[in-house]
């Protein structure tokens, strides 16, 4: 049997990564969506194993001591990071894995595991990228500025992925990544 694939799908804030990744896992079922681990208290319906791996603060700090984890931040006074046990048993099943995660942390799991496909999700313009964020509504003036700043940076580390997908259609943006996997499968590695 061999070693599945492990794809790490990044790129800023409001390019639609969630959106194309659960559009992915039901074109594709057979890819395992890895589950983060969380410091942060479920919510109602959320399952231990399925929607995140909830750990005390003080787990999640072993976690880090004992380096279990491919990439950790704190957010909000929670962490959060890639538990890299289950990414490793996934893989050695044979089974392709999804990471959806912001670029600092695919910049961290590179450093890690730079076997990975590591795929930069692109908005087809900023303009179209800025609309995305203002069309939220959640977001003041000054965050989507913040916002933009931020992922004029991230584009610049482009240059530190395999592959960029620009994400002008969902599908098509599926399609895209889909045929990064298929060619991926059909690579010869020495």
């Amino acid at each position: 049997m061999s070693k599945g694939l492990l794809i790490v799908l990044s790129g800023p804030s409001g390019v639609g990564k969630g959106t194309v990744c659960t559009a992915l896992r039901s074109q594709v079922p057979d890819l395992v969506y890895s589950v983060s681990a969380t410091t942060r208290s479920p919510r109602a319906g959320e399952v231990d194993g399925v929607n995140y791996f909830f750990k005390t603060r003080e787990q999640f700090l072993e976690m880090i001591e004992h380096d279990q984890l491919l990439e950790y931040a704190e957010y909000v006074g929670n962490y959060y990071g890639t538990p890299r046990d289950f990414v490793e048993k996934t893989l050695a099943e044979g089974k392709d894995i999804i990471l959806e995660i912001e670029v600092q942390g695919a910049l961290k799991v590179k450093e890690k595991f730079p076997d990975g496909i590591f795929v930069f999700l692109m908005p087809p313009s900023l303009d179209e990228l800025k609309d995305r964020i203002k069309g939220r509504g959640t977001e003041s003036q000054d965050t989507i500025d913040h916002r933009m700043s931020v992922a004029v940076d991230e584009i610049n580390l482009l240059q530190h992925y395999d592959y960029a997908v620009v994400n002008d259609k969902i599908e098509l943006a599926c399609e895209r990544i889909q045929s990064i996997i298929t060619a991926e499968h059909c690579k010869i590695r020495k």
